[in-house]
């Protein structure tokens, strides 16, 4: 079974995260560089210390259980001319990162499968992280490597880094709003994830009160 890591707060994550992947040799190809309805929300509430991987899946698959019908549905009737997206946080959403530590790290397979479904129907994939550009390339790799197509990364530079969380992330979603995209849905697994509008949907994976990144 695999366990939990001993965890460190969402705000230090990222700068964890980058030194433990910058230490690791990257495999050669691996540099190729304001509508938002209630969240939806895990229906555990076992403590986070607690939570064991079996359980976080679980927890996962009952989110992404709402997900993917709306997607279903939504993306069958697009509006005339519309070009559709999907936004989604990277950390233990989009991939696992606290649950065990390896590189590539593994695809969060609920989100994977409804990434799968809408790519597979033309809908754009854009990847919206906390964690900082000198991890670009790494993080791109890895998304890629787990099943991901990755219409578009943004992390964050370093002004960025200075920047409240949510406000950098609301920023991120007007930005493909102005390549044209319709934001059908946005999952995340926390608050700074899915507030400021920008998505027709926000879907919340479990994070325990704060406990993942």
């Amino acid at each position: 079974m695999q366990t939990r890591r001993p965890w460190l707060h969402r705000a230090s994550v990222t700068a964890v995260s980058a030194a433990a992947l910058v230490a690791m040799a990257a495999p050669a190809d691996a540099a190729t560089p304001t509508r938002a309805s209630a969240p939806a929300t895990a229906a555990a509430t076992t403590a986070a210390a607690d939570v064991d991987y079996a359980t976080w899946q679980r927890d996962c698959q009952a989110v992404m259980d709402q997900a993917l019908p709306y997607l279903k549905q939504r993306i069958a009737a697009p509006k005339p001319g519309e070009k559709q997206a999907v936004v989604l946080d990277i950390d233990n959403t989009a991939l696992e990162t606290d649950f065990g530590f390896s590189y590539p790290q593994p695809a969060n397979k609920p989100v994977l499968e409804a990434a799968r479904y809408a790519q597979e129907r033309g809908v754009a994939v854009f990847f919206v992280t906390a964690r900082p550009g000198i991890i670009y390339s790494f993080t791109e790799y890895n998304l890629k490597q787990t099943g991901y197509r990755v219409s578009g990364l943004y992390v964050r530079n370093f002004i960025d880094l200075f920047k409240n969380v949510a406000d950098y992330k609301t920023a991120q979603r007007v930005d493909i709003e102005k390549k044209g995209y319709t934001i059908i849905a946005n999952i995340g697994n926390s608050a700074t994830d899915l507030s400021g509008g920008h998505a027709e949907r926000t879907f919340k994976l479990p994070d325990y009160d704060g406990q993942l990144s």
